[in-house]
């Protein structure tokens, strides 16, 4: 893509984003489940941080580490594909999503699989393996409890830690009467019991389980897991083939800085001191081991990732553990919500990366869907300037010439008028009225407000006929 051209999609992405940002902010349901429910998560996060004895420290050294990989990253990677394949693994490297679905493709056909079980897994929905899946006949079944509902009722995540927080009791009970064809009843345990029962008999059937990786580990050559359900756990034994899908900035450079990291991620996300389920895997079963897969493949996606890490004022962005603080955080999550978003990775981390990901000229919109208050950066536990990066991005959009001509056009007389005071002077206040309402109109700014209007006499006509002394 020629990043100087504005595709046709860029507007119409835009004005769609507009239109569901504005219905969703004044749909006062939405807003009262996702503020409860998040309610719940800054609660538990806040006791979560009293555990730490100095939090900062932390995460000033999980920054540290961090940026230290992604500066060399080639080298983090070549060391963990030598430890895995020296465990008998398979790496893979796939530059796009094309080649990460072909080369799963490729398993899937050797092994005849006709079921997949899935554990959550955000790089399987960005390269959108389900759909791709589905085509070629093979069924993928998402076995975490969040991933499961949404994946019946037909959405996306809708968080990237909490994939149905959009949804309440009663919303999840609806689902199943209507998709698994249950009695209905509002009883959480029951509900989880029924998706259980399910979901076992798929683990045990299933030729492939596929899962994302929360951390790559450079010296031991091991993908790990985190998760609450022991979902991975099963989607990674039981099939005989183990299929990760890791972004390549997931790298920590050694086992034991999980030691950091693995508390960091689950304080941040839920509160948690330490979550329920944090798995190491090496390669698939070894001569002596009883269990495990007979074989295992990890798939290390970029996917737009180098496009970030070429850019040293911006690559810090890859530093992110998907903890989903910052979404939390954001005034404008939190009444817009995830699905408005219409990318994989949603909220402020979401707009930061999504335009290099999936292309400037249609995502740039999504850099200008904050309004810089920095609590997002306040909260990252890896200290990503996130708003900070937010205004590169939108300087980047603008260089590239990803801007409407009215926009340009507008933006050039105010800057002539501002260097030329005498412009504005000669223009009576109904000029300047119109020029505003067309602009505040383009933006939806006079849809719920008062039209902004100049005042009839400018400060240099009140400053000359002030009374004189």
């Amino acid at each position: 893509m020629n990043p100087t051209t504005t595709t046709p999609l860029a507007p119409t992405k835009a004005r769609q984003f507009l239109t569901d940002s504005d219905r969703k902010a004044f749909d006062l349901e939405h807003r009262r489940k996702i503020r409860f429910n998040i309610g719940k998560y800054n609660a538990a996060v806040q006791t979560g941080l009293g555990f730490y004895q100095d939090h900062e420290l932390a995460r000033a050294r999980a920054s540290y580490l961090k940026t230290q990989v992604i500066n060399h990253l080639d080298e983090y990677l070549l060391q963990f594909e030598e430890k895995f394949t020296a465990r008998g693994g398979k790496v893979i490297w796939a530059q796009n999503a094309e080649e990460a679905l072909f080369e799963v493709g490729k398993i899937m056909e050797r092994r005849q699989a006709r079921t997949v079980v899935k554990a959550k897994s955000m790089t399987t929905e960005e390269i959108h393996l389900n759909k791709y899946l589905e085509k070629r006949g093979i069924e993928s079944v998402e076995t975490d409890l969040g991933e499961f509902i949404v994946q019946l009722n037909g959405e996306r995540p809708y968080h990237i830690v909490t994939p149905a927080m959009h949804l309440s009791k009663l919303d999840i009970a609806d689902i199943f009467v209507k998709h698994l064809g249950i009695e209905y009843t509002d009883d959480a345990q029951k509900l989880v019991l029924t998706a259980r029962h399910l979901l076992r008999d798929k683990y045990t059937s299933a030729e492939v389980g596929i899962t994302g990786g929360n951390f790559i580990i450079a010296d031991t050559g091991a993908i790990a897991v985190t998760e609450n359900e022991g979902n991975a756990r099963l989607s990674a034994t039981f099939p005989k083939t183990h299929i990760a899908i890791v972004g390549i900035e997931k790298v920590i450079p050694r086992l034991q800085d999980l030691d950091l990291f693995w508390p960091l991620l689950s304080t941040s996300g839920t509160g948690q001191q330490v979550t329920v389920y944090n798995t190491i895997y090496t390669g698939p079963r070894q001569p002596l081991e009883k269990d495990g897969p007979e074989e295992m493949f990890v798939i290390l996606l970029d996917n737009g990732r180098t496009n970030l890490l070429a850019q040293p004022d911006k690559r810090e962005a890859l530093n992110c553990i998907r903890c989903g603080a910052c979404l939390n955080i954001c005034p404008v999550y939190k009444n817009i919500g995830g699905h408005t978003y219409e990318a994989t990775y949603s909220g402020p981390i979401g707009s930061v990366i999504t335009p290099h990901l999936s292309g400037m000229a249609e995502n740039k919109h999504l850099s200008y869907a904050s309004s810089l208050c920095g609590a997002c950066t306040s909260v990252c536990p890896v200290k990503i300037p996130i708003h900070n990066i937010l205004l590169k991005n939108r300087q980047q959009s603008v260089q590239e010439g990803h801007t409407d001509k009215e926009e340009r056009r507008a933006i050039g007389l105010w800057l002539h008028g501002m260097k030329h005071r005498w412009v504005w002077d000669l223009a009576p206040a109904s000029a300047k009225n119109w020029v505003l309402s067309r602009l505040l109109g383009e933006v939806g700014w006079s849809k719920r407000r008062d039209a902004v209007q100049v005042a009839p006499k400018t400060f240099r006509q009140l400053w000359k006929e002030r009374p004189k002394k």
